[in-house]
Parts: C-alpha cells; structure tokens; sequence
C-alpha cells in the first residue's frame, strides 16, 4: 500500500482540481479522507481476517463498488449539512468517488502485496498495474519509521507529490486572476 500521507495528498489534489474555488477547502480534506479511508480493512489483522479473503487488506474497501457507495454517502451528508456552500452533487460524488479509488490506483503501483481487489465483490482476483515505481508501505505505525518509512516517502515524493504539485501549479497557471478594484469599476 502507499501511505496514508499520499493518498490522501491525491485525494485533496483531486478535491482541488475538481472543486477549485477556496470556499470548497472542507471538500478537499473530505477527498483526503475518502482517498485515505479504504486502508480502514487494516484492522482487519488485528481481528485475524485473512489477507487475500474478499474483507482481507485490498479487498472489498479498495474495489469500485466500496467507492461508489462512499461518494454516494457523502454527498448525501452533504445534502443534509452546509447547504449554502455545497458545490453541485454531482460533481460532489463525482470528486468522492475519484478519491476514494485513486486509493486502489495508487496500491496498484505499489511494489508489494497481493494487488487489488477492483471488482470486488462479483471478481476476487486482485491487480496490478504494469509500471509499479512507489515502494509498498509498511501496514504498522511502528514499521513506518526508520529507513523503510524513509524510503517509502522519497518514493511517493516523486511519483505521487511531484504530480500532484505539478497539476495544482498547471492550474493556477491557468485559471482566472482576479479583478483589481478598477477593473471591477470599469465592468459595472
């Protein structure tokens, strides 16, 4: 798996990307949280579920089904909350949805583990990508610092942040600068 720190970095990335303007930001953290959440099927080694089983680590959590259902939920919370600042609901679930699977697109690049259960819960077989450059983080809090956790992070450094860097500065590159008062001035 990648860590925590990356996908949810991706996750807020997309929340950026997708939902731009500043009063959107508490979308952007739910994006890091929704990118982050499918590792929630960790504790699941505590409870000795087996790992390749369908609620094993990259089974049902990390499929597409587990994101639909955790973008449908939040858009729906967030019809009941926040409804003078809430951005259209589709493009809500549509931004819930690409951050909770970027989890399993991120896991796929990884260089360990059983792959990723996609299909899940019709199609058990788990996946990976052919081009799998970040180095696989350990599944322990513990096991993540020292040299290990060190090298994980220089890898999702270049193959997660430096992207994700690279598409919120294209975008800011790119989008509208605002109005100077005497501009705003001579528009009315």
């Amino acid at each position: 798996m990648a860590s925590a720190f990356a996908h949810a970095a991706l996750g807020a990335t997309l929340g950026k990307l997708i939902l731009p303007q500043r009063r959107h930001w508490p979308y952007w953290v739910a994006a890091g949280i929704c990118a982050a959440l499918p590792d929630v099927d960790s504790v699941g080694y505590r409870l000795g579920v087996p790992y390749d089983s369908l609620w094993g680590h990259r089974g049902l959590t990390h499929s597409l089904l587990a994101a639909v259902v955790v973008a449908a939920a939040g858009a729906l919370l967030s019809r009941l909350a926040h409804a003078d600042r809430r951005p259209a609901a589709g493009r809500l679930a549509l931004l819930l949805f690409l951050a909770t699977a970027s989890h399993g697109v991120l896991d796929a690049m990884t260089t360990g583990g059983l792959g990723v259960a996609f299909f899940s819960p019709w199609h058990l077989e788990r996946y990976f990508f052919p081009f799998r450059p970040i180095k696989v983080s350990p599944l322990s809090i513990r096991g993540f610092f020292g040299t290990k956790g060190l090298r994980v992070l220089a890898s999702e450094a270049i193959w997660v942040g430096l992207p994700c860097l690279l598409l919120l500065g294209a975008q800011r590159r790119n989008s509208p600068k605002p109005l100077s008062p005497a501009e705003k001035k001579l528009r009315r």
